[in-house]
């Protein structure tokens, strides 16, 4: 229909009997849509009609029946369909989806949520005791589902999740142990268990990775340690041997020399004559789980006795890592010996130098003899 100008007016509009303003338009389909809502004056009316129009001109134009979609029926699909997510990570992402998304959000559609949408989901979730290291994780898994919905599905046009800051965790400090304080513990829980406490701390081993070690994985001549799989517990499952948590996460680390002692004890008095035996268990040389460990160490009562209360088994790879940073390594170097991955970690842990990694170990062996020869 032309326009008072002479010109053909893109799409048409009538006023409803409520005395609200409806328009209509033909998609590039050949279909007839309607906007998503009525509009109190004619002239907003077909400003929405020339934003439409100007999208078809320049390709932009997105199908909003196909936003209609619940986040929630959206966000269970883009789980399932990530085929490199690990089993752990799935749990993970499912349990903060149902606890601190879908409640919330989980019934709008996608076409429907918008920045302050986000925001008060995200104030609410704070005024609820949330924390804020755990909303940033449940802001950053709503982001990554919506930038899908964005540049891969397009489904929408921008992602909501535009709040400053809302994806910094916040945690409080860790403690890092003195060289003497490491010791102190690993002298502290039961001998079994010192070179669990000393390898996770300078060879900077996460949890899985140091329960799933095996004897084969220590090379005490080039004084190593291999890192090739890790233990996962997985809720209602139970403990899975897998890869490391990244491709970084495969690597091997130069162990200070003052720590090798204490290896090759523990090679002798604890561990089967297979290459494949674990290399730290339980007495019934079973694997150990998180759950077991605190009593068959006695953690609390050792980190106590340091000085340290409340110290989590992590900070000991914590501590680990930044003994490593004060020796002045190269950020190249401290990634691949920390089994670090980023968008350029994976290329820089292909090329770390092992000469450059031994020479952190020895660095490391230099502060802990600095304190002088350590008691095994």
């Amino acid at each position: 229909m032309p326009n008072k100008d002479g010109h053909r007016r893109f799409g048409s509009i009538r006023k409803r009997e409520s005395g609200r303003y409806q328009a209509r338009y033909l998609g590039p389909d050949g279909l007839m849509r309607s906007a998503p809502q009525t509009f109190e004056r004619k002239s907003e009316a077909e400003r929405f009609l020339a934003l439409v129009e100007a999208q078809m001109m320049r390709g932009e134009w997105l199908d909003p029946e196909r936003g209609n979609i619940r986040l929630q029926d959206y966000a269970e699909r883009w789980i399932t369909q990530r085929p490199n997510l690990r089993p752990r990570t799935v749990l993970l992402y499912r349990w903060t989806l149902t606890k601190h998304i879908t409640p919330h959000l989980g019934r709008v559609p996608l076409v429907r949520l918008d920045t302050p949408t986000v925001r008060e989901w995200r104030a609410k979730l704070l005024a609820a005791g949330v924390s804020v290291s755990m909303a940033a994780k449940a802001y950053r898994l709503l982001r990554a589902v919506l930038m899908t919905a964005v540049k891969e599905d397009e489904l929408i046009r921008v992602n909501p999740c535009r709040i400053p800051g809302a994806d910094q965790e916040k945690a409080a400090e860790r403690p890092v142990l003195t060289v003497k304080q490491v010791f102190a513990l690993a002298e502290r829980v039961p001998d079994r268990f010192r070179a669990l406490v000393l390898l996770s701390t300078f060879a900077c081993l996460r949890w899985g990775e140091v329960v799933a070690l095996q004897r084969q994985d220590i090379d005490a001549r080039a004084k190593t340690v291999r890192i090739r799989q890790q233990y996962l517990e997985l809720r209602g499952v139970g403990l899975v041997l897998g890869p490391p948590k990244s491709r970084a996460g495969r690597r091997i680390v130069s162990l200070p020399t003052a720590v090798l002692p204490a290896v090759l004890h523990h090679l002798r008095e604890y561990v089967d004559e297979s290459p494949e035996a674990l290399l730290f268990t339980g007495a019934s040389g079973k694997p150990i789980w998180r759950g077991n460990f605190n009593p068959l160490t006695r953690w609390s009562t050792a980190v106590a006795d340091i000085g340290v209360p409340g110290l989590h088994f992590h900070d000991l790879r914590h501590t680990g890592n930044t003994l490593a940073s004060r020796t002045g390594a190269s950020l190249r170097d401290l990634m691949a010996r920390m089994g670090h991955d980023s968008p350029r970690a994976a290329l820089i842990y292909q090329h770390a130098s092992a000469e450059a990694d031994q020479a952190i170990a020895a660095a490391v062996d230099k502060a802990i003899r600095k304190h002088g020869k350590p008691k095994l």
